[in-house]
Protein backbone atom coordinates (compact mmCIF):
# COMPACT_ATOMS: atom_id res chain seq x y z
CA UNK A 1 0.00 0.00 0.00
CA UNK A 2 3.00 2.34 0.09
CA UNK A 3 4.13 4.45 -2.87
CA UNK A 4 7.85 4.26 -3.72
CA UNK A 5 9.55 6.94 -5.80
CA UNK A 6 13.16 6.47 -6.84
CA UNK A 7 15.46 9.44 -7.47
CA UNK A 8 19.06 9.31 -8.68
CA UNK A 9 20.63 11.71 -6.18
CA UNK A 10 19.92 13.81 -3.09
CA UNK A 11 19.52 16.91 -5.26
CA UNK A 12 16.26 15.48 -6.61
CA UNK A 13 14.76 14.78 -3.17
CA UNK A 14 13.06 18.14 -2.49
CA UNK A 15 11.13 17.99 -5.78
CA UNK A 16 10.16 14.34 -5.18
CA UNK A 17 8.94 15.21 -1.68
CA UNK A 18 6.94 18.13 -3.07
CA UNK A 19 5.31 15.79 -5.63
CA UNK A 20 4.49 13.22 -2.94
CA UNK A 21 2.93 15.90 -0.74
CA UNK A 22 0.97 17.33 -3.68
CA UNK A 23 -0.57 13.89 -4.36
CA UNK A 24 -2.12 14.14 -0.90
CA UNK A 25 -2.79 17.91 -0.86
CA UNK A 26 -0.43 18.14 2.13
CA UNK A 27 0.93 21.62 2.83
CA UNK A 28 1.75 21.57 6.59
CA UNK A 29 4.13 18.83 7.64
CA UNK A 30 6.09 17.96 10.75
CA UNK A 31 9.83 17.42 10.62
CA UNK A 32 12.55 16.47 13.05
CA UNK A 33 14.65 19.63 13.46
CA UNK A 34 17.69 17.45 12.63
CA UNK A 35 16.31 16.64 9.16
CA UNK A 36 19.09 17.56 6.70
CA UNK A 37 18.39 20.82 4.89
CA UNK A 38 19.05 19.21 1.49
CA UNK A 39 16.03 16.90 1.98
CA UNK A 40 13.55 19.65 2.81
CA UNK A 41 10.97 20.74 0.25
CA UNK A 42 10.47 24.39 -0.58
CA UNK A 43 7.63 26.20 -2.21
CA UNK A 44 4.35 26.50 -0.37
CA UNK A 45 5.14 23.66 2.06
CA UNK A 46 5.12 24.76 5.70
CA UNK A 47 7.67 22.78 7.70
CA UNK A 48 6.72 22.54 11.37
CA UNK A 49 9.74 21.56 13.47
CA UNK A 50 9.05 19.20 16.35
CA UNK A 51 11.09 21.39 18.72
CA UNK A 52 10.06 21.90 21.39
CA UNK A 53 8.05 18.69 21.10
CA UNK A 54 4.65 19.44 19.59
CA UNK A 55 1.59 18.38 21.57
CA UNK A 56 -0.14 15.25 20.24
CA UNK A 57 -3.23 17.17 19.11
CA UNK A 58 -1.10 19.57 17.08
CA UNK A 59 0.86 16.71 15.46
CA UNK A 60 -2.36 14.89 14.57
CA UNK A 61 -3.76 18.06 12.97
CA UNK A 62 -0.83 18.39 10.54
CA UNK A 63 -1.10 17.01 7.00
CA UNK A 64 1.87 14.68 7.41
CA UNK A 65 5.43 14.12 8.54
CA UNK A 66 8.70 13.98 6.62
CA UNK A 67 11.46 11.79 8.05
CA UNK A 68 14.44 9.66 7.19
CA UNK A 69 14.88 6.04 8.34
CA UNK A 70 17.72 3.98 9.74
CA UNK A 71 17.24 1.02 7.38
CA UNK A 72 14.77 -0.78 5.17
CA UNK A 73 14.19 -4.45 4.34
CA UNK A 74 13.70 -5.28 0.65
CA UNK A 75 12.08 -8.68 1.20
CA UNK A 76 9.26 -7.36 3.38
CA UNK A 77 9.09 -3.71 2.29
CA UNK A 78 9.76 -2.63 5.86
CA UNK A 79 11.16 0.71 7.06
CA UNK A 80 13.09 0.72 10.33
CA UNK A 81 13.25 3.86 12.44
CA UNK A 82 15.49 4.23 15.49
CA UNK A 83 14.98 7.89 16.38
CA UNK A 84 18.24 8.95 14.75
CA UNK A 85 18.85 12.31 13.05
CA UNK A 86 16.01 13.17 10.69
CA UNK A 87 13.67 10.56 12.16
CA UNK A 88 12.45 12.32 15.26
CA UNK A 89 10.31 10.92 18.05
CA UNK A 90 8.24 7.80 17.39
CA UNK A 91 5.02 9.79 17.69
CA UNK A 92 6.14 11.99 14.79
CA UNK A 93 5.45 9.12 12.37
CA UNK A 94 2.41 7.73 14.19
CA UNK A 95 0.00 10.65 14.52
CA UNK A 96 -0.04 12.52 11.19
CA UNK A 97 -2.11 10.80 8.50
CA UNK A 98 0.72 10.84 5.91
CA UNK A 99 4.32 9.70 6.38
CA UNK A 100 6.88 10.63 3.72
CA UNK A 101 10.23 8.94 4.29
CA UNK A 102 13.55 9.56 2.52
CA UNK A 103 16.06 6.73 2.49
CA UNK A 104 19.37 6.13 0.72
CA UNK A 105 19.28 2.92 -1.34
CA UNK A 106 22.51 1.81 0.37
CA UNK A 107 20.51 1.51 3.62
CA UNK A 108 18.25 -1.21 2.19
CA UNK A 109 19.01 -4.68 3.55
CA UNK A 110 18.00 -7.81 1.57
CA UNK A 111 16.15 -9.61 4.37
CA UNK A 112 15.15 -9.52 8.03
CA UNK A 113 18.28 -11.37 9.30
CA UNK A 114 20.47 -8.83 7.46
CA UNK A 115 18.62 -5.91 9.03
CA UNK A 116 18.79 -7.44 12.51
CA UNK A 117 22.54 -7.94 12.06
CA UNK A 118 22.92 -4.33 10.90
CA UNK A 119 21.05 -3.20 14.02
CA UNK A 120 23.13 -5.37 16.39
CA UNK A 121 25.04 -2.45 17.90
CA UNK A 122 21.91 -0.30 18.14
CA UNK A 123 20.58 0.09 21.68
CA UNK A 124 17.74 2.48 20.81
CA UNK A 125 14.10 1.39 20.54
CA UNK A 126 13.24 0.63 16.91
CA UNK A 127 10.00 0.85 14.98
CA UNK A 128 9.30 -1.44 12.01
CA UNK A 129 6.87 -0.01 9.43
CA UNK A 130 5.68 -2.39 6.72
CA UNK A 131 3.18 -0.16 4.98
CA UNK A 132 0.33 2.13 5.90
CA UNK A 133 -1.40 1.40 9.20
CA UNK A 134 -4.22 -1.13 8.92
CA UNK A 135 -6.03 -3.70 11.00
CA UNK A 136 -8.78 -6.27 10.55
CA UNK A 137 -9.39 -6.82 14.26
CA UNK A 138 -12.98 -5.59 14.29
CA UNK A 139 -15.33 -8.11 12.67
CA UNK A 140 -12.59 -8.86 10.11
CA UNK A 141 -13.26 -5.56 8.34
CA UNK A 142 -10.08 -3.82 7.15
CA UNK A 143 -9.68 -0.38 8.70
CA UNK A 144 -6.77 1.89 7.83
CA UNK A 145 -5.15 4.53 9.99
CA UNK A 146 -5.94 3.00 13.38
CA UNK A 147 -2.38 2.73 14.71
CA UNK A 148 -0.55 5.20 12.50
CA UNK A 149 -0.67 6.94 9.13
CA UNK A 150 -3.02 5.63 6.45
CA UNK A 151 -0.67 6.81 3.70
CA UNK A 152 3.05 6.08 3.29
CA UNK A 153 5.39 7.47 0.62
CA UNK A 154 9.03 6.40 0.33
CA UNK A 155 11.58 8.45 -1.60
CA UNK A 156 14.48 6.08 -2.35
CA UNK A 157 17.75 7.85 -3.21
CA UNK A 158 20.38 6.25 -5.43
Amino acid sequence: GAVVTRVEAVGYVPAAVEEALARHAATRIAIDPRLPVELRPGGAIELVADSPPLPAAELAALDGALTTAALAIAETGTLILDGGPGQGRRVLTLLPDLHVCVLEATRVQPGVPDAIAALAANRAPVTFISGPSATSDIELDRVEGVHGPRRLELILVG
